[in-house]
């Protein structure tokens, strides 16, 4: 992850526990990740995984993208984002890349990442706490995927494209020897669940 993207992630992660006046103890409950590595992610101190950072996402009632999108007030938005000014972050864990495609527009129902995912790698994803309703599309650009919701699979090729409601397990995986690349399109809505206030 560039010293950039660190220090969003480190901060996003900071606002909105505070916005949502949770202490770091109350945020571990409800992400299942420890105080400590909350801490030590704030303080821009250890490089957090895509599995950690969608549970603290979940928790704070928020998408992972969430977490990458930087907020208006902090750089202005508007209709376009240049490539040269997209957000690059690197999983520390699978090594798959993440670019942020979609502008900063307040208000904006939909969200565009740009994936490329290694080969062999494999991610899983736990929401262990859903304050939102996640859709995704994941339209495959290059190479081939696995991907599983819950108790279902699907083996994606080049040109297929899968809509889907992140469950209690998403998981992303590139079983074969050459990476992967893909677009996710993402939109958002409140949950019935009410979320922690």
């Amino acid at each position: 992850m560039d010293a950039d993207i660190d220090s969003l992630v480190a901060r996003r992660v900071r606002d909105l526990r505070k916005a949502r006046e949770l202490s770091l103890d109350q945020l571990a409950e409800l992400s299942g990740v420890s105080r400590s590595t909350i801490s030590l992610i704030e303080r821009q101190e250890t490089s957090p995984t895509a599995a950690v950072l969608n549970k603290l996402a979940g928790a704070l009632g928020s998408s992972l993208s969430s977490l990458f999108a930087d907020e208006p007030a902090g750089k202005p938005g508007g209709p376009l984002s240049r490539r040269a000014d997209q957000g690059v972050w690197i999983d520390p864990a699978s090594g798959y890349v993440r670019r942020q495609v979609s502008p900063t527009v307040p208000g904006s129902p939909i969200d565009l990442v740009d994936v490329t995912f290694p080969a062999g790698a494999r991610v899983a994803f736990e929401n262990v706490t859903r304050h939102v309703v996640t859709h995704q599309q994941v339209w495959i650009l290059a190479g081939e995927m696995e991907i599983s919701v819950n108790d279902r699979s699907w083996r994606l090729r080049r040109g297929d494209c899968l809509a889907m409601v992140l469950g209690p397990q998403v998981v992303f995986s590139n079983p074969t020897r050459r990476p992967a690349r893909y677009a996710l399109a993402i939109t958002t809505s409140a949950s019935a669940a009410r979320g922690p206030r």
